[in-house]
């Protein structure tokens, strides 16, 4: 079974069960910059699964474009990808543990034709703050599956939260077991051997953990759901790997031939950062030396650098890139549509890494000459290191050049300093969830209200040209970014400021109606993602000052939010400029 065919049955078995499909967003998180990428279908909903209400109901269902970065250096291997697709079901406050248990166990038995012997399931096991999920293992029983493939495990295994507080509760997974024998008499679920693979999450928002740790039971009980589309065409189509299935098998098949040394790691690598990097540039995505535009050019110059080590000519690019939209083109119609940009994009990138080579080069000759004369035959790791964090050169190339020249080189050195460098970007990765959509309370909902004030204040300041760009909220301030070819003046600065001023000293009251996304424009709202949208939205009106299609919340009166104040002015990237202000 093909992974266009998985997806369209997923979509269809939730919709004929009453769940409305709503579209992918796309991987830059839209009015969310606390995140790099989208990474998980539940993001972009998580207002919702806080107790916003959704303008197409309590059920809803959708394929969702993820990217994950923090594995990035184990592509290669044979199951790691940067970018993957995660099907979805949610209940928000509507049916729970045995409903959406049933629906999950009749969809990979009856519609994905998986036999019931090859699944195995994990519950929660309890511990001081929550009880042993006896009820979802019930379920499972009563759904069909016997007890000896009912495991448990604990919180870091079975138990899901966005973030360090909100809601969160027991999770329930669901595993294939492929045939292969058992490790030893502890093998399960939870065991690295390759027995059992996990194709299905249903997660069971119960709780609400409060900063202080302790744990209550919520008022509205939701079901989030992820099944990974690639791993279940993987499994369904009998293959060993992701890389073996269509989506994939084509241009693994054209490196194959235009290689002049086959590496079987290097084509994978080749194909899947090829494939994510056209699906983030198609969705605004570009290179730069920060964030999520660092991340995008580290995903195109590993591919460029693994296409010189299987000696590759360069100039294959465009035809790779052709091949992909081709194999691609009838899940992501976005890839035709934004052709010419991809190609300009990836080829720019490629053309000032080879230029960053060359630089490399030349100050490896430096620490060569250097080397020889201290009469050394090893090149320390912290070379390896600097040449690779500053100059962007790979430590393979380093080991192949010192080779040719008789040196070795110091590959632990460069390994610890490699690791450490990671774990940093983890952790500043990690960072980045906080203060993003799961932070909500009076103070977070107040600064929401206030970025439609300055949207509409600087639209009447500087032009209808100040659109948003993106947005980030915490308790202790906005940060607003707006297309802006040029540094705001301070009279501009202050105008904007009098204005939000003005509506907030108003007292303008806040209203939220739903209505068809047609309904939506022809009432002069302001729509700023339209390719996100379902069937229907929620505008907000603020007063006579200001419209807009927004997930939510705000405030009920403008004259909630205090006074407003302008911080700082300063670019973003070229042509956005960034706002930070504060209510006092």
């Amino acid at each position: 079974m093909k992974a266009l065919e998985i997806r369209n049955k997923f979509l269809k078995y939730f919709e004929k069960h009453g769940h409305k499909i709503i579209p992918s967003s796309p991987l830059i998180p839209e009015n969310d910059p606390s995140v790099l990428f989208t990474t998980a279908g539940m993001q972009p909903l998580v207002p919702y699964l806080l107790g916003e209400k959704h303008p197409e109901g309590t059920r809803i269902t959708d394929y969702q474009k993820c990217l994950r970065t923090n594995d990035i250096d184990e592509v290669g291997d044979n199951r790691h990808l940067t970018y993957f697709e995660m099907l979805g079901n949610w209940s928000l406050g509507d049916y729970f543990k045995e409903e959406s248990i049933a629906m999950s166990f009749e969809f990979l038995t009856k519609e994905l034709e998986i036999p019931a012997e090859k699944i195995s399931v994990t519950c929660f096991a309890g511990d001081e703050n929550a009880p042993r999920d006896q009820i979802t293992a019930e379920c499972w029983k009563k759904a069909g599956i016997p007890e000896e493939r009912i495991y448990y495990y604990g919180k870091e295994d079975n138990w899901w939260i966005a973030g360090e507080e909100g809601p969160c509760g027991p999770d329930t997974e669901m595993f294939y077991d492929t045939g292969k024998p058992a490790c030893g008499p502890n093998c399960g679920p939870s065991c690295d051997c390759g027995k059992y693979i996990e194709i299905w999450n249903n997660v069971f928002m119960e709780y609400y953990k409060s900063k202080d740790g302790t744990y209550s039971k919520l008022k509205q009980h939701n079901v989030d759901t992820g099944l990974g589309l690639e791993r279940m065409a993987m499994l369904l189509q009998g293959k060993e790997t992701p890389f073996d299935i269509e989506l994939f098998e084509p241009i693994m098949k054209k490196l194959e031939e235009i290689s002049k040394r086959d590496i079987i790691e290097s084509r994978r690598i080749v194909a899947e950062h090829l494939r994510a990097s056209m699906m983030v540039i198609a969705d605004g995505g570009r290179p730069s030396n920060i964030d999520r535009g660092y991340v995008l050019r580290k995903l195109i110059r590993r591919m460029v650098r693994h296409m010189n080590k299987m000696q590759i000519d360069l100039s294959e690019l465009e035809e790779l890139i052709d091949l992909n939209i081709d194999t691609l083109k009838e899940m992501y119609p976005e890839l035709i549509n934004n052709k010419d940009t991809i190609k300009q994009v990836i080829i720019e990138e490629k053309d000032k890494f080879i230029k960053t080579l060359s630089h490399g080069e030349k100050e490896f000759e430096k620490a060569i000459n250097k080397a020889k004369q201290e009469n050394k035959k090893i090149i320390d790791g912290q070379t390896i290191f600097k040449l690779y964090e500053t100059y962007g050169f790979p430590p393979e190339i380093t080991a192949d050049l010192a080779k040719e020249q008789g040196f070795e080189i110091d590959n632990s050195e460069f390994e610890r300093l490699f690791k450490e460098h990671q774990n940093k970007s983890r952790m500043g990765s990690e960072q980045k969830f906080k203060g993003g959509l799961a932070e909500q309370n009076e103070k977070t909902i107040a600064y929401h209200t206030a970025t439609h004030l300055l949207h509409k204040a600087l639209q009447l300041v500087l032009g209808e040209h100040a659109k948003q760009k993106g947005s980030n909220i915490t308790t202790e301030r906005l940060r607003f970014d707006f297309s802006h070819p040029e540094k705001m003046t301070k009279e501009q600065i202050q105008e904007v400021e009098d204005i939000v001023n003005e509506q907030i000293k108003r007292d303008l009251p806040v209203t939220c109606e739903e209505m068809t996304l047609e309904e939506a424009k022809e009432s002069g709202a302001t729509g700023l993602f339209e390719s996100k949208y379902g069937e229907k939205v929620k505008v907000y009106t603020i007063g006579d000052f200001s419209k807009e299609i927004c997930g939510g919340p705000h405030v009920s009166h403008t004259g909630e939010l205090g006074h407003f104040k302008i911080k700082k002015e300063e670019s973003s990237s070229a042509g956005v400029r960034r706002i930070k202000a504060v209510l006092e």
